[in-house]
């Protein structure tokens, strides 16, 4: 089954409008899946992630009036309460805080291809994204004045999109981090409206201003490339960042923290969380043959080894059903095409679909 494909055009507002109206089941699905979580696996009331969201709606007004308008408009799209579209948007602050006393949630294997470890001599990144099973995303196509088109996965209701690329040849992947020195309270912008700004900025120096340079209310990881060989990943806690280079044609990030120390962190939990390391280590060892194929990297985002806790993450039967979690999609970006493969649940269950987004060389 294929993701939504929807074409937004226009003022944020309009974008938000069009995704809550295309999207309204979808945003329906997903706002009844995050309140019973928030509740369950965070024991966080329904009162209490309003009141949460509430003040991260005040504080996304004057950080990024366009991301407000954004989620304002699906809200409107969908006949929803935009507290609760606040909640879907800050999910991220939400969740990752709340993860103090227990093992943490699986977060995604993301990887970037230099031109010359592929077969084609053309940049790839991608990911696995590990999240709550059951939900439902969708793909935006973007276009604006006076900014590079984007084509990228996003959650119903999330405005703008966390996976993805423009057409300046730039593209983003992601990975959750966790450490003790989280705090949702500090109401710093949050990931999802640094996902968006990275998205729609023309260079990879811009990218990286828009998610490392202020501080942050939890960790986070963003890879990002852009054409025709850049590659950097930002390995950032809430104060501190880690910036690392692509090495030997290849880089990989899980969920876990690769130079803590360095950022001046501590994780949480890091004892009951091994399968980041290992998924890491694997995904290193399958992307070591070289030249790759895009076919290659498919095959490595399906492997199995360690199952359910493999690169190709599964539900573990024997976790209760508040704490199911798997690889929602997998995404791989050719950056030099403008193309985006992806599919919908885990990569070993289908065919990655591809859709198009032509790299304008006059916005490179």
């Amino acid at each position: 089954m294929a993701l939504p494909l929807l074409r937004l055009e226009g003022a944020p507002y309009l974008q938000g409008l069009t995704h809550g109206r295309s999207l309204r089941r979808r945003i329906e699905h997903n706002l009844r899946l995050y309140f019973q979580r928030f509740e369950r696996e965070l024991k966080l009331t329904r009162a209490e992630t309003l009141h949460r969201a509430g003040r991260y709606l005040a504080a996304i007004a004057a950080q990024s009036p366009d991301y407000h308008a954004g989620m304002r408009g699906i809200a409107d799209g969908a006949g929803v309460a935009l507290a609760a579209i606040a909640a879907l948007n800050a999910r991220y602050e939400l969740f990752y805080d709340a993860f103090a006393e227990r093992p943490l949630p699986e977060g995604c294997t993301a990887f970037a291809l230099l031109p010359e470890a592929t077969l084609d001599g053309h940049l790839l990144l991608g990911e696995n994204w590990d999240w709550i099973a059951g939900v439902q995303g969708a793909l935006i196509h973007v276009a604006e004045p006076g900014i590079p088109r984007r084509l990228a996965f996003t959650e119903a209701g999330i405005f703008g999109g966390k996976i993805g690329l423009n057409s300046a040849g730039l593209g983003l992947a992601v990975n959750g981090l966790t450490s003790h020195d989280d705090d949702w309270t500090r109401l710093h912008r949050p990931f999802h409206v640094r996902c968006y700004d990275a998205l729609r900025a023309r260079d990879l120096d811009a990218a990286a201003r828009a998610v490392a340079g202020e501080e942050r209310s939890c960790s986070a990881n963003f890879l990002l490339a852009q054409i025709p060989d850049q590659v950097i990943n930002l390995e950032m806690g809430p104060r501190g960042v880690h910036v690392s280079a692509c090495t030997n044609g290849c880089l990989v990030h899980a969920n876990h923290f690769l130079h803590a120390e360095a950022i001046g962190v501590t994780e949480r939990n890091v004892e009951n969380n091994p399968h980041s390391w290992r998924r890491q280590a694997r995904l290193e060892r399958l992307l070591a043959a070289r030249p790759l194929a895009l076919g290659d990297a498919q095959a490595a985002l399906r492997d199995h080894e360690g199952y359910p806790y493999s690169v190709c993450f599964h539900i573990d039967p024997n976790e209760p059903p508040e704490e199911h979690y798997e690889s929602v999609v997998s995404v791989i970006m050719d950056l030099h095409d403008g193309a985006l493969f992806i599919t919908d649940g885990p990569p070993c269950r289908g065919a990655y679909a591809r859709y198009a987004l032509a790299v304008d060389p006059d916005e490179v």
